[in-house]
């Protein structure tokens, strides 16, 4: 029975027992008045004052019993809101329940995730420290490895400063042998009689001719539209070949300045140039990321060399093979290449980009120069660096190689010529002038032919030429107007040429 129907019975009791009490007392007082008032009718008024005083106490009663029932009537009220009350609560507690029904579900849930992520990382923490052992161990691999490597290199510098002994010994023979066989006419052979000191052509016989100081420009060609980056002269002739930024290789007869034949097929500017030690094939370095091999005597393309993912800037070839090639690209490789078979048959990587490279004279390794300044020798048939000697504080442009292949210079944009002893790559020269300054990262110098004399361009279109023996300027070739970009020395002594960015050479004798 709910609070509201309980106040109700209660009020209901409470009036019935008023009623039964007025009854009671009616009923007991009823025959007292009626005998009293029949023999004593002289009470009347004292009975009428009782009655009065009854009825009194009744409107009393009645008073009571309205006071009581207005009070019960706000006890109710007071229940139906305290009922509300409760059942707001109740609702709440519910409310209350489910979000600690909830709670206690995430609770486990997370816990759940807790461990198996608890579990995962127990895993991987296992899984770092094999890792870290493993790493160790390849460490200590690392370390024998590097310190068997060292040794190898010892023991490969030791055998080539033995070799470079022999060779010096060699080359002593040999400049003995021409100071005392010039006078009766015997130079050529006592050259054929020196094995493996000088270079010879397919005769047989080696075109020596001391080289003269260039002082006078004997022709000005135009040769290309757009820069000429490139130019060489045949092996022991007078014939040149430019490359230009019109895509093309021209060939040209320096004694009359006439050209002799143009060659096409490149797909982009030519940057590099090589000739072969038989001068039958011309081979171009182009910025289409290729490399152009023509056959001389029929101007016709005789191999493409794909494999290069950046533009090719730089490339040289055997000194004594015809078959042997290497480039170096802006994709950060040196390539190795075989003309018979027309692929690439290894492939040396690098960090820094490469500008210019040389193979050395017995066609085993190649000497080359990067951008971040250095000068790098690696072994062409391994890939394996065999040694690394910082030359210049900003990019290498150009690396030459001297004639009886003792010496080597490279070319940097901080405008310095230095020449290193091939056998120690020790620095045995400086050269610098203060108008020499560089016009490009692929700005080529060069040697003489007797090793006497170095040539290299500047910005403001002069060429500078230094004495190799006294390390001073021997002459400053002045005809051109804009940067010159590239020289090459005839290996019969003469001419110099140069080219510059607007695409004329300039012939010096």
């Amino acid at each position: 029975m709910s609070l509201e129907e309980k106040a109700m019975e209660a009020i209901k009791d409470a009036l019935r027992a008023l009623r039964k009490r007025h009854l009671l007392e009616e009923g007991a007082h009823a025959p007292a008045l009626s005998a009293l008032s029949k023999p004593i009718l002289s009470q009347g008024s004292e009975w009428k004052e009782k009655t009065e005083k009854l009825e009194t106490e009744l409107q009393q009663c009645y008073k009571a019993q309205s006071r009581l029932s207005e009070q019960l009537v706000i006890e109710v009220a007071e229940s139906r809101t305290s009922k509300a009350s409760l059942q707001e609560k109740e609702l709440l507690i519910n409310d209350t329940q489910k979000e600690l029904t909830q709670t206690r579900e995430e609770c486990t849930r997370l816990q759940e995730e807790l461990e198996e992520k608890t579990k995962t990382v127990d895993v991987l923490i296992a899984e770092n420290q094999e890792i870290r052992s493993q790493l160790e161990e390849m460490t200590d691999r690392a370390q024998k490895a590097e310190s068997e490597n060292k040794m190898l290199i010892d023991r490969w510098m030791l055998q080539k400063m033995q070799d470079a002994e022999r060779l010096n010994e060699a080359n002593d023979l040999y400049e003995e042998m021409l100071a005392n066989l010039k006078a009766n006419g015997l130079e050529n052979l006592a050259r054929q009689q020196v094995d493996g000191v000088v270079r010879r052509n397919e005769d047989g016989t080696d075109h020596f001719v001391e080289s003269t100081i260039p002082s006078t420009c004997g022709h000005r060609i135009h040769a290309h539209e757009g820069g000429c980056g490139s130019i060489i002269f045949e092996y022991n002739s007078g014939t040149l070949f430019t490359g230009g930024q019109d895509r093309a290789v021209k060939m040209w007869d320096t004694n009359s300045g006439t050209l002799i034949k143009s060659l096409f097929g490149s797909l982009g500017n030519i940057l590099d140039l090589a000739v072969t030690h038989d001068n039958k094939s011309v081979i171009a370095a182009s910025s289409s990321n290729n490399l152009f091999v023509w056959d001389v005597s029929s101007g016709r393309v005789r191999h493409t060399l794909t494999g290069h993912t950046d533009k090719v800037c730089a490339v040289d070839v055997s000194k004594f093979s015809s078959r042997h090639v290497v480039s170096a690209a802006y994709d950060r490789t040196i390539k190795l290449w075989d003309l018979q078979k027309g692929y690439c048959t290894n492939t040396v990587l690098f960090t820094s980009n490469c500008n210019a490279i040389c193979l050395s004279i017995d066609g085993l390794t190649v000497f080359s120069g990067h951008m971040d300044g250095n000068l790098r020798l690696w072994d062409i048939q391994t890939g394996k660096l065999l040694s690394e000697v910082a030359g210049h504080s900003s990019a290498v442009t150009s690396v030459s190689l001297s004639r009886n292949g003792n010496r080597i210079l490279t070319s940097g944009r901080d405008n310095v010529h230095n020449v290193f002893d091939t056998r120690t790559l020790e620095i045995c020269g400086t050269l610098r002038a203060s108008g020499n300054r560089l016009a490009s990262n692929w700005s080529r110098s060069c040697i003489s032919p007797d090793d006497d004399y170095v040539a290299a361009g500047s910005a403001d279109g002069t060429v500078h030429v230094w004495s190799l023996s006294k390390g001073n300027i021997v002459s400053i070739l002045k005809e051109q107007t804009s940067p010159i970009l590239c020289c090459s020395w005839s290996g019969i002594g003469k001419p110099l040429a140069s080219a510059d960015k607007n695409g004329y050479v300039c012939t010096w004798t």
